[in-house]
């Protein structure tokens, strides 16, 4: 079978089909036939990508330079979501992220444990390696326009729904069009062969395809802008506070971006209490960031874990709208370009430079693959989470173990390289010694907490 049509979206003129044209049709000026699977196609491959930030904006570099014609919709155009913007030294590199948009180059970082004991790391930092960070308004609309000058139609446009077209057909896409600066959405819809969501947590994607739902974090964050002098506090350092008072099961943060410092945490299991945990970040910090200025206050939820579906029919979800976010880190930047990048690269593929019609197999390539090469590093941090974030005695004694230069080496390398580093069967086992003491000095700090808290009721123990 074939398909197209006339499309006032794209002003191209495409082939004809005797197909009946339904009042969604006539409303874009398009009509599509079904295709099947692997077919050869007499124009491009039709892709829409809802959401433009870092994974939906390198799914669509990636579609358009691969002969794909793609649509990228984002209602948000001055995207800042309140994440810490850390990127690793491998995104830098692999997506050619220039200069310009790092507003710093972290080779420093104090872990402040529950008692306010403080562990430099970054020992181990060559010259040439550090953390990126980067203001996420900027970021996001270096790799959307990026994605528009390698072909792709970028849409200010809110998504709404979208319509399957029969067992073997495309997607009808839904969207409020804004004007720039207008407030008001004018209805749009256009017709494409395969939709990748990429529009976050709260994914209306994935809702489309019933995905199924997961666990998310609430992340708070305040920008403030700092006295000069308390800057220079910060010109390569950030800073990360653990304690069930920052967070019962996650960290605060201080990161320094352009002029100011971003100051946040963020929880999985106890949502409601987001400002009291953001208040006492602030207050750990106060020393160093008082006198400073507020000028924006972010909250947005963060995926927990992957979703049960990630790819159906023609459909395939990237970014935090697949759950790609990790747990212990909460790092999400750098895997939700990557997904994008590699959803993308597996419809190019798949559809032999978009001259082909695109099968799901071809989406369950993507997954595969991502699966297959960052599983590990997802289930080494849940399991690190579980360990080291269960309680203050435990927080306590991962900053202990931060001390090492061994815990910083394999820390950092694979935060920087995104892979999970063998380490030295050695060095692996006395550093499973030294964990197990870190853990038992903190749980005999525990009791002992309680035996004097409880003194007056049982003093033999306190006099023990």
């Amino acid at each position: 079978m074939r398909v197209a049509f006339s499309s006032s979206i794209s002003g191209q003129k495409l082939l004809q089909c005797n197909a009946p044209t339904s009042r969604a049709d006539r409303a874009v000026g398009l009509r599509v036939c079904a295709i099947k699977d692997g077919a050869v196609l007499d124009r491009k491959l039709r892709v829409a990508v809802i959401g433009g930030g870092p994974s939906g904006a390198c799914t669509a570099e990636t579609l358009a330079s691969g002969g794909v014609e793609t649509f990228l919709i984002e209602r948000k155009l001055d995207n800042c979501k309140p994440c810490g913007g850390a990127i690793p030294l491998c995104m830098v590199d692999e997506f050619n992220i220039p200069a310009e948009i790092i507003d710093r180059k972290v080779t420093k970082m104090k872990m402040i444990s529950p008692s306010n004991r403080e562990v430099d790391v970054g020992k181990t930092l060559s010259e040439t390696e550090y953390i990126g960070m980067c203001r996420r308004e900027v970021l996001d609309a270096y790799l959307r326009d990026r994605a528009k000058s390698n072909g792709a139609t970028v849409y200010n446009g809110l998504f709404m729904r979208m319509e399957k077209d029969g067992p073997e057909g495309g997607y009808t896409v839904h969207f409020n069009s804004y004007e720039e600066g207008g407030k008001v959405g004018k209805p749009q819809s256009i017709k494409v062969d395969a939709v990748v969501g990429a529009d976050g947590a709260n994914s209306r994607v994935a809702k489309e395809i019933d995905a199924g739902e997961y666990d998310y974090a609430i992340a708070f964050q305040e920008r403030i802008r700092i006295p000069d002098d308390k800057m220079a506090y910060y010109m390569d350092l950030a800073e990360m506070y653990v304690g069930d008072d920052v967070s019962p099961d996650f960290y605060g943060w201080v990161f320094p971006k352009y002029d100011h410092v971003a100051v946040g945490t963020g929880t999985v299991i106890n949502k409601s209490g987001i400002k009291q945990y953001q208040q006492a970040t602030r207050d750990r910090s106060k020393v160093k960031t008082e006198g400073g200025k507020i000028i924006r206050v972010e909250a947005h939820p963060i995926p927990e874990h992957p979703r049960p579906r990630r790819a159906q029919g023609r459909v395939a979800l990237v970014g935090d709208a697949a759950g790609y976010v990790t747990k212990c880190s909460g790092e999400g930047i750098y895997f939700a370009a990557k997904s994008g990048r590699m959803c993308a690269e597996a419809i190019v593929a798949g559809s032999k430079n978009g001259t082909r019609m695109v099968s799901e197999q071809d989406l369950n390539v993507y997954l595969s693959k991502f699966d297959t090469k960052y599983w590990l590093t997802y289930k080494v941090l849940d399991i690190l989470q579980k360990v080291f974030y269960r309680s203050n005695p435990a927080r306590e004694a991962f900053v202990e173990m931060c001390e090492s230069e061994y815990v910083q080496r394999m820390t950092f390398d694979s935060y920087l390289y995104k892979t999970v580093v063998p380490g030295n069967p050695l060095d692996d086992a006395k550093l499973a010694f030294d964990t197990l003491g870190s853990l038992l000095r903190g749980n005999a700090l525990r009791q002992g907490a309680k035996t004097v808290s409880f003194g007056s009721k049982q003093p033999e123990k306190v006099a023990a």
